[in-house]
């Protein structure tokens, strides 16, 4: 680690998800107390003049174009990866190679073979490393997982999720390379249900078969490059040919015996970005949805029958998972603070020598889901999530 237990930090990409993570940073120590304190040092993009305005904004110490450079660099205890999918792969084996710890945005890889090449790479390394699932650390998640571990809702007996997104509807809106395969690997699949196969995973147990289907509603589009956010801007009058979803759905059963049903897609007109499931068992039910974060709706069959029915439960009390960090009870928390419990979890991780999750193998095992979907929608076919690992 860095001198006076610190670590520090080098990040890749600035973006969107480098806002996130870089907050995420900055305000661990002030919530919690890590046993390591963050310090971002480089952070690394190909624009000179935006990844300088990013370190400026972010509180990076230098800006950077060369990321091999930053993985070299020893001073650098942890690599955060907020890059474009076909990037990861590289970038990982190499940072494992340099002995850095590192946190990876998701999906994984661009396909199962790169995640495992990606896994053992940093096994064999023996550095950290964790992939960015964040709505794991959503307080009203952990709770769910607590309830679902302590047997309150009994046989899991199915999950239904959505991730619903409308900002890419319009005609208009340019050919990033969220929307090229050759880039991103999958669209609305790989982007948003990467997410919910990962919750899924989490709350209710290994996928064991799949069957999906999938469509490309906008075929062509004109070029253009992501801005801000989820933001764009149109670079050419010519158009590009769209090869990758823009909807996924698909049917899934557990090993377990559970079954699932599941959506995702980024032309739900009005949903901004709607993460949602309800799980059901023998005892009971619960409901989230990230637009209510906080809120987590229960459901138990053995309440007096005459006060049956789903109660909501504000997820802001001390005994709840992380709450007792932030503010009193009612206070609500918001999206970055899941990047914050994620990054203290990593951080802890790497002070203790320990292995934490989401995991590089949490990666390979959701890219197999992904991977599974895929081939099922063009094969017509229920596929063994097994065959691909």
């Amino acid at each position: 680690m860095g001198v006076n237990q610190t670590l520090n930090v080098g990040m890749i990409g600035y973006k969107f998800m480098g806002k996130a993570h870089s907050h995420a940073y900055r305000d661990v120590s002030f919530y919690f107390n890590p046993s390591l304190k963050p310090v971002l040092k480089t952070i690394v993009g190909r624009n000179e003049v935006g990844v300088k305005q990013a370190a400026a904004q972010f509180g990076f110490e230098a800006a950077h174009t060369d990321w091999r450079e930053l993985i070299k660099s020893d001073e650098i205890d942890l690599i955060d990866i907020v890059t474009p999918n076909n990037t990861h792969a590289e970038m990982v084996i190499e940072a494992a190679q340099a002995g850095k710890h590192i946190l990876c945005e998701k999906p994984l890889a661009m396909n199962v073979q790169e995640g495992k090449e990606m896994l053992k790479a940093v096994q064999e390394a023996g550095v950290v490393h964790m992939i960015s699932h964040n709505y794991r650390f959503a307080p009203a998640v952990q709770l769910a997982k607590k309830l679902i571990e302590e047997g309150k809702l009994g046989r899991i007996y199915h999950i239904r999720a959505q991730y619903l997104q409308d900002w890419i509807m319009d005609p208009d809106f340019p050919l990033v390379w969220r929307l090229r395969k050759d880039v991103t690997g999958s669209g609305a699949l790989g982007d948003i249900g990467s997410h919910i196969i990962d919750l899924a995973r989490f709350l209710v147990g290994e996928i064991e078969q799949v069957t999906g289907m999938t469509e490309i509603f906008i075929k062509e589009r004109p070029m253009g490059e992501m801005t801000e956010g989820l933001h764009a801007a149109q670079s050419s009058v010519q158009k590009g040919k769209v090869d990758v979803d823009d909807a996924v759905a698909f049917l899934a059963r557990f090993n377990n015996g559970a079954l699932g049903v599941f959506e995702a897609t980024r032309f739900a007109a009005g949903n901004r970005n709607k993460n949602k499931f309800e799980i059901n068992g023998s005892k009971g039910s619960i409901r989230w949805d990230l637009e209510n974060m906080n809120l987590l709706e229960v459901y138990f069959t053995d309440d007096d029958k005459s006060l049956q029915g789903f109660r909501t439960i504000n997820v802001t009390e001390s005994v709840h998972p992380y709450v007792n960090q932030y503010w009193p009870a009612g206070h609500i928390i918001g999206y970055e603070h899941t990047f914050i419990n994620l990054v203290y979890e990593l951080i802890q991780g790497i002070a203790e020598g320990k292995q934490v999750s989401p995991s590089f193998e949490d990666g390979v095992r959701n890219q197999a889901v992904l991977e599974a979907i895929a081939r099922s929608a063009r094969e017509g076919a229920w596929i063994n999530v097994s065959e691909l690992l």
